[in-house]
């Protein structure tokens, strides 16, 4: 049995960080940022396929995992399960400059 309502939710919260990231995009605003809340959309997105299918969601933020938890709802082409790889760097439990922090390309850095 699906479960519209939370899989609605999850879509709802997937839209408003997608919206907020290509707002920050037209503005040029930071791409670490527009990465970070572009990983989100896409982890909301998955888990609400998740929801729809009722099953138990996992406090995840691995796309690749979450995306494995998926009963055979959707297939993704191998560049689509590369994007989600890629996407999963974006997600660190701490976003603060360390060694295995990579900041996406063309991010221009002020001089302070």
């Amino acid at each position: 049995m699906s479960n519209k309502t939370a899989a609605s939710e999850w879509l709802l919260l997937a839209e408003h960080d997608f919206s907020a990231a290509e707002i920050l995009y037209k503005a040029g605003h930071y791409s670490d940022t527009i990465s970070f809340l572009l990983q989100q959309a896409l982890e909301k997105g998955l888990k609400s396929l998740l929801a729809f299918q009722n099953r138990k969601i996992k406090k995840s933020h691995d796309l690749m995992e979450i995306y494995s938890e998926i009963d055979t709802l959707v297939s993704f082409t191998e560049t689509e399960l590369d994007i989600l790889d890629i996407a999963t760097s974006y997600y660190v439990e701490n976003r603060y400059p360390h060694s295995n922090y990579n900041l996406p390309r063309n991010l221009k850095l002020k001089k302070y």
